[in-house]
């Protein structure tokens, strides 16, 4: 069994355009500014879906996919889904841009996608909608970085249309 599927990711609580080094546990960490969150490509690496500026009311990117049967369970595969089968997750990189539109990542979000519930991802594969809704701005201020699981997101599976 091969489905296409979709991935919506619903973002909200975004950090602003400013993240002052003293938000950071390295003391030779340096001020951000005009900070910018995208959803990064597993290939060509790097590559960079739609950035939004760290100070929009909130951001929606969706992505394409295919989820496959495998023996661990479901297995979502696409351009913008990073690691091994089992081990999936998608990036949310923040950087600075430049004027000349140069994106310069500092820090990233990795959602999990071995935690979305396993009920939840095989309804999306009827359905052909996953979404993960979450806030962006970390207990400090910053941009969110590191593991995001539930209950930080919140995976549901949705009709398409």
């Amino acid at each position: 069994m091969t489905n296409d599927l979709r991935i919506r990711i619903d973002a909200t609580d975004l950090p602003g355009l400013f993240c002052p080094p003293a938000a950071f546990a390295d003391a030779a960490a340096q001020a951000y500014r005009n900070i910018h969150v995208a959803v990064q490509r597993s290939a060509p690496p790097g590559e960079l879906l739609d950035p939004q500026p760290g100070n929009a009311t909130a951001v929606t990117w969706t992505l394409p996919c295919t989820a496959t049967a495998a023996p661990s369970g479901i297995d979502v595969k696409g351009p913008y889904i990073q690691g091994r089968c089992g081990e999936r997750f998608i990036y949310l990189s923040w950087g600075t841009v430049e004027d000349t539109g140069t994106f310069t990542m500092f820090r990233r979000a990795k959602l999990l996608l071995g935690a979305v519930p396993t009920d939840v991802l095989d309804a999306a594969t009827h359905t052909g909608l996953l979404v993960g809704r979450l806030g962006l701005t970390d207990a400090t201020g910053c941009p969110l970085c590191a593991r995001v699981v539930p209950p930080a997101i919140i995976w549901t599976a949705e009709p398409t249309g």
